[in-house]
């Protein structure tokens, strides 16, 4: 990554990236638009400069800016304000939840981390805008992505933003509120008639080819740059409360990929001093749908082989039924002593009323998986209810309406009088 030119006082210009690491065999690799390793095609991830992320102080992060560059010392890309391709997403709400506990049996402080309150109302745009600005350092000239939903309204918002060509690759049945919410932005917009994995697998092939060879994909040759945005969810959470790691989380999943960046932020902080682990560590579970539930399965199945799956069910954003990461997070996991489960549609549909209900957060099919596996994770024992815990809300529920559209309307219908008020019970 290139230096910057000036930076305010006790601010960095350089990047504590030094390079690339196969997250399977260790090969190391310079920092580059590469996303699999040569010697044996494991996925790749960012390596750092340890000595540079000690240096970092929460006085520095806290003098930052409101939004994720204020991690900036502790992210491969970005830390010019001027090279930035970004929507300034990030400090999104840390909600306290104790209607929320109090129904689910939670006696600890129970908080949900809000990440609908971003740009594009997901948590797509950390990791969006951290890509983006690794791409356009890179020199990349058009930006992409294969999504389920989310990371296609980002991507495109961003290229807008930016001024720079878009063309993002969705599944044809995607939730109308998404494929609006990318078409709006002017991009172009590919509809594929198949699965995320089929588009994925098609973005995968696009990427080798001579017409696509100045065009960034997020999640695919800029992928490791892209994950490492994700570990903004963990520094957040930390810092909003007092520098502290919480005992437990509970986070959605497609490709494993968030829980296990929001576990390496933990990890980082308390490695470099920033943040204080609680005693005995923390503990990470994961969520999945019913539908689409791979890496869950694998765990309960005491394997570390994933066996992909056709995905179904609401929750679209979750439907990866190949997912790249599901090995990590199962070994997260383990190593924490978490767990992981899975929701039906009905039990996703209720979580998303009950979540409302007792937060005013109205979440997407994603924030719904989350809130339901974390009442059967009480239920079952597998979560202690006398430790503080962070649920991770993902999107915005408006974006999913047809999930709960039949769940949810007028609890009385009238006639604009006072007699049919009096009819219906609404004066005693």
């Amino acid at each position: 990554m290139t230096a910057a030119v000036s930076a305010p006082e006790n601010q960095t210009t350089t990047s504590p990236a030094r390079g690339l690491v196969c997250r399977a065999c260790g090969a190391e690799y310079p920092l580059a638009a590469q996303h699999a390793c040569y010697e044996c095609f494991g996925p790749l991830e960012v390596a750092y400069d340890e000595a540079a992320l000690a240096r970092v102080t929460r006085a520095q992060i806290e003098a930052g800016p409101q939004n994720i560059w204020r991690y900036a010392a502790l992210l491969p890309a970005g830390q010019d304000p001027a090279t930035r391709v970004s929507l300034d997403p990030g400090l999104t709400p840390l909600v306290s939840a104790p209607a929320l506990a109090e129904r689910l049996g939670i006696t600890a402080p129970l908080w949900v981390k809000d990440d609908s309150q971003n740009p594009t109302h997901s948590f797509k745009d950390r990791v969006v805008s951290v890509a983006l600005t690794a791409a356009k350092e890179l020199g990349f000239k058009r930006f992409s992505c294969a999504s389920t939903g989310n990371l296609a309204n980002s991507v495109a918002a961003h290229a807008a933003r930016a001024g720079v060509p878009s063309i993002v690759f969705i599944p044809g049945d995607l939730e109308q509120g998404k494929v609006v919410m990318s078409a709006i932005y002017g991009g172009d917009l590919v509809a594929i008639d198949g699965s995320y994995d089929d588009v994925n697998r098609l973005c995968s092939e696009l990427v080798e080819t001579d017409e696509f060879e100045d065009t960034a994909f997020v999640n695919v040759n800029v992928r490791p740059f892209y994950a490492e945005g994700s570990k903004t969810l963990g520094y957040e959470v930390a810092e909003q409360l007092g520098w502290r790691i919480p005992a437990q989380v509970v986070i959605p999943m497609a490709s494993g990929e968030l829980l296990t960046k929001v576990d390496k932020a933990f990890t980082e902080l308390v490695e470099i001093g920033l943040a204080e682990a609680p005693a005995g560590g923390w503990t990470v579970f994961g969520a999945q749908s019913a539908g689409c539930n791979p890496i869950a399965v694998a765990l309960h199945n005491d394997t570390d082989v994933i066996t992909p799956v056709k995905p179904t069910g609401i929750a679209k954003s979750l439907n990866i039924g190949d997912p790249a990461a599901g090995p990590y997070a199962i070994e997260a996991v383990r190593r924490t002593g978490g767990w992981m489960d899975y929701a039906n549609d009905d039990e996703i549909t209720a979580g998303i009323r009950l979540l409302a209900e007792t937060t005013g957060i109205f979440a997407e099919t994603a924030g719904g998986t989350t809130v339901a596996v974390l009442k059967k994770l009480v239920e079952s024992g597998k979560l202690d209810p006398a430790k503080e815990t962070v649920v991770y809300n993902t999107g915005e529920g408006l974006k999913t309406l047809d999930a709960i559209v039949d769940a949810a309307g007028p609890t009385h219908r009238i006639k604009p009088s006072l007699r049919g008020a009096r009819e219906a019970g609404l004066l005693g």
